[in-house]
């Protein structure tokens, strides 16, 4: 007999197929307002929920392309996130930066899987790890909780409780008119508008005929500071054109924390 070879099973046009999927997401953040300088530091208590929505496309045994919407929140505060006694976190918490932040992105991402489909959906691997990257543009748009005074005058502010938007503040003098011997000379309002490189890995697990479920962990690498309103320098608080935006500049010495109410320990203030 002869020897028969059977016909090599191949990707075709007929095995791409489509899919739509929900997601819940949680969000955290690397930044200024984190326990320590070192790089990943966060708190995982600041981890906010969010949610998602992709649309994948799969072109190739191993290989997809995803279009994804999330919302979701950054968050974060020196008073609780830094220790008040450490010898460089006691800065950070006498600095008493807050901030929140909603973040609407639009991605489109590359899905690389490690097991790879030449078949169609229905004969997909029931488990497999990937990879992914990509790009994305997302809008933000940082906020600070208001005192119920300026602790320098001693007068309340009308907006007491509400979270206000920082970029029109201009709280390291983007909107002031500085001197070229000035700290932060020449800086200009941030734009909240961005762009950002997205990447991961996950699994993803076959729990139906036309059903996975995925869990992965992704990073974005950002080109702004911003995220949580701090980057630069204290500017002379005398430069900014309200007592809002002085009072949201330099909250160093607010007598209790704005989130949560608690008395701060500044006994650092003498070491």
């Amino acid at each position: 007999m002869r020897k028969y070879v059977g016909q090599k099973n191949t990707f075709t046009k007929q095995k791409k197929y489509s899919s739509i999927g929900i997601s819940a997401v949680g969000m955290n953040y690397f930044g200024d307002i984190v326990p320590s300088v070192n790089f990943a530091s966060t708190k995982l208590a600041f981890t906010r929920p969010g949610v998602g929505v992709t649309l994948n496309h799969r072109f190739g045994p191993r290989y997809s392309f995803q279009i994804g919407f999330t919302y979701g929140r950054l968050e974060s505060d020196d008073a609780q996130v830094a220790d008040p006694t450490g010898d460089n976190s006691k800065f950070r918490y006498i600095r008493n930066a807050q901030f929140r932040n909603d973040i609407y992105e639009l991605s489109g991402m590359a899905v690389f899987d490690l097991f790879k489909n030449t078949s169609s959906y229905l004969a997909r691997a029931r488990w497999t790890p990937y990879v992914m990257v990509g790009v994305a543009g997302f809008y933000h748009n940082p906020k600070a909780k208001v005192p119920d005074t300026y602790v320098q005058t001693g007068a309340a502010f009308p907006e007491a409780g509400e979270w206000v938007a920082l970029q029109p503040l201009g709280t390291e003098g983007q909107n002031a008119d500085l001197l070229d011997t000035d700290a932060n000379f020449g800086n200009k309002p941030y734009s909240l508008w961005q762009v950002a490189i997205p990447f991961g890995l996950g699994v993803r697990f076959a729990v139906g005929d036309a059903i996975d479920v995925s869990l992965d962990f992704a990073m974005r690498f950002t080109f702004t500071d911003y995220l949580d309103d701090v980057s630069k320098n204290y500017v002379d608080l005398g430069a900014l054109d309200s007592d809002l935006a002085r009072a949201l500049s330099d909250r160093s010495r607010e007598p209790v924390a704005v989130i949560t109410g608690d008395a701060r320990d500044l006994s650092a203030w003498s070491t």
